[in-house]
């Protein structure tokens, strides 16, 4: 088991923790099915909404534009065909669902590698708690400024930090999430993860599973 040093605000060393080498230090990297479940966050937030009219959608048409023969002109039997100007929209877009669902174990094993990587290159800090002593967006700048950490961030919390959560909101480079919430794709989406000690003990016993 690797020995995490546990930090406070100004980054002083205040403890250890060990983490299980099987989410934190694994050395089996898993790329492929990384890439497969980010894959499948991102179709789940597309919204698949765009539309477009065909043919029989378009309005008018209704009578043919011209005789068959005898003007030299191509047939037509609508103003409405594709290939006229303000027609319907050939193999256009309709809405659908994007989304696919991903086995829950790749989602954990994904997880776990993007959890190794960031821990081997020492940008998984643990603090022993984020919570600060009032709502104040200048109070939670010093506590992230006092670990010197590189932005965008991510705050991983468990329980008693409403204040830091609260004051943290309007910060476009700070992103929070609950264990329950954590996920491939704001792993990858940020530069430094800063998890309190009880949530990182929920980690383990949620990827434990």
């Amino acid at each position: 088991m690797p020995k995490v040093d546990i930090v406070d605000g100004s980054k002083k060393v205040v403890g250890q923790i060990d983490l299980s080498d099987s989410i934190f230090a694994a050395e089996k990297r898993h790329e492929s099915i990384v890439h497969q479940v980010v894959l499948s966050q991102l179709a789940g937030r597309r919204r698949g909404t765009h539309s477009t009219k065909g043919r029989s959608d378009v309005r008018g048409g209704g009578r043919k534009p011209f005789g068959q023969k005898g003007l030299g002109r191509a047939r037509a039997g609508t103003i409405r065909s594709p290939i006229w100007r303000g027609g319907g929209v050939t193999f256009g877009p309709k809405p659908r669902d994007y989304s696919f669902s991903v086995p829950k174990k790749m989602r954990k094993l994904a997880l776990k590698t993007v959890l190794s990587v960031l821990m081997s290159e020492n940008r998984f800090i643990v603090v022993d708690s984020l919570e600060i002593d009032e709502i104040k967006t200048k109070k939670a700048l010093e506590k992230i400024g006092g670990l010197k950490v590189s932005m965008p961030l991510l705050a991983i919390h468990g329980e008693g930090a409403d204040n830091f959560l609260r004051s943290v909101r309007n910060l476009p480079d700070v992103k929070t999430l609950n264990v329950n919430g954590l996920n491939v794709y704001d792993l990858l989406n940020c530069e430094t993860v800063i998890c309190a000690k009880d949530a990182a003990e929920a980690i383990e016993k949620r990827l434990a599973k």
